[in-house]
């Protein structure tokens, strides 16, 4: 029997995936539909801010924007049982038609807060329920050896749009005002679409599924439950949501402002240094290909995240700042496109929109945790919250991986 080669390594390799054509368009739907959503995080996140001057209501806008990763069984059912590509380009076309709305509203003058938290809403029922049918559609396209590689361009992908949508958006807050820095983001999401006409009929289901959509969820729970790594993994993103990335979506510009004394565009600089590490961090797991010990990696760059927020909390200097969100974004890389990859190679294919599912669901408890981060915030402070946080976050993964130790083999 002949050996199968092993997979090439090295910056010839980072960029494989993007040799399949259908891959590369979805690529680049994820390049513009990412992008539209960095652009309006950051600038309906000023907004909030500058309308409210209030941590609780900034904490209480992202948990309102984020509550739709609540619907992620649902949709993770609906992925497993639908054409994906038409779901996709239904995600995309509300996402248009919603930040056009805003864009609109802000342009007259008619944007108060709760308008802001009914955008944000409504904008997020177009990126968190697509997220199953979206990464289900990567393995389909590229096959499971090259999964991983095609998860870190994906990252990359939301890293570059993280690089360029802040940069982009607090410039544009700086000079023309917010209006204009949405009307970029409904350009985003137009290209998005159009990306993804191409793709019509693929992602279809490859069996007819008659099962009800609820008994699909509880099905798919059993099936989940009893694979001890998929819920290792599934338990890993579950305490980074809960205990760092509210912090990220929440109070960026609370540490900007009232930290570092920073404007729009400062801020969009802090954003862009993150995008720009998580961009690297990407770019290198990428080029590792099928690598080993994927587990490991995952594991310990979530720690590595925890300590990092961690030291963030402690700076006021802006250039330290610069660097620890860089190193932050580095760290994050490991986490973002491992998790994914790690999901999926641990359940069986016809689980894969559910278990991609359940993580939405546990992504889902973002919104939550934001308002409970929000409330110790308006207490003690975003510092006290933030440090107290990461340090919990490392703590929880040093007993997972006592617990769980097949997790850091798992390659």
């Amino acid at each position: 029997m002949l050996r199968q080669k092993p997979p090439r390594r090295g910056p010839g390799a980072a960029l494989a995936s993007l040799r399949n054509p259908r891959f590369a368009l979805l690529w680049l739907s994820n390049l513009f539909f990412f992008g539209g959503v960095w652009n309006q995080t950051l600038v309906m996140g000023w907004l909030v801010y500058e309308t409210t001057r209030s941590e609780f209501l900034v904490a209480a806008y992202t948990a309102i924007r984020l509550s739709p990763l609540l619907f992620g069984p649902i949709a993770g059912a609906i992925a497993d049982r639908y054409d994906r590509s038409r779901l996709l380009i239904l995600a995309s076309t509300w996402a248009f038609a919603v930040t056009a709305a805003v864009a609109v509203l802000a342009a007259v003058g008619l944007l108060p807060y709760w308008a802001i938290v009914a955008g944000g809403f409504a904008l997020g029922l177009a990126q968190s329920p697509a997220q199953p049918a979206r990464a289900s559609m990567v393995l389909e396209l590229v096959g499971r050896e090259n999964l991983s590689n095609a998860n870190a361009l994906n990252s990359m992908a939301m890293n570059v749009t993280q690089v360029v949508g802040p940069a982009a958006g607090g410039a544009l807050i700086a000079a023309v005002g917010a209006p204009a820095a949405l009307w970029i983001s409904t350009s985003w999401f137009a290209f998005s679409l159009f990306l993804l006409l191409p793709l019509r009929g693929r992602g279809k289901v490859e069996r007819t599924v008659t099962e009800p959509v609820f008994a699909m969820i509880a099905s798919g729970f059993r099936a989940i439950g009893r694979n001890r790594l998929a819920v290792a993994v599934l338990l890993v993103t579950l305490a980074a949501n809960i205990l760092i990335w509210p912090i990220y979506q929440s109070f960026m510009p609370v540490f900007a402002r009232e930290s570092l004394g920073l404007d729009a565009a400062g801020l969009g600089i802090l954003l862009t240094c993150c995008g720009a590490g998580g961009l690297t961090g990407s770019l290198i797991i990428a080029g590792l290909g099928d690598f080993r010990f994927k587990g490991a990696l995952f594991v310990g760059g979530t720690a590595a995240l925890g300590a990092l927020w961690a030291a963030f909390s402690l700076t006021h200097t802006t250039t330290v700042a610069y660097v620890l969100m860089a190193v932050i974004g580095l760290a994050s890389a490991c986490f973002g496109v491992l998790q994914t990859t790690l999901l999926l190679m641990t359940t069986e294919p016809a689980l894969h929109g559910r278990a991609l599912g359940a993580q939405e669901l546990a992504i889902g408890v973002m919104p939550l945790a934001a308002l409970a981060l929000g409330a110790a915030a308006h207490a003690v402070g975003v510092g006290i919250t933030t440090l107290s946080a990461g340090l919990v976050l490392v703590a929880a993964l040093v007993v997972l991986a006592a617990r769980v130790p097949e997790l850091l083999r798992y390659g």
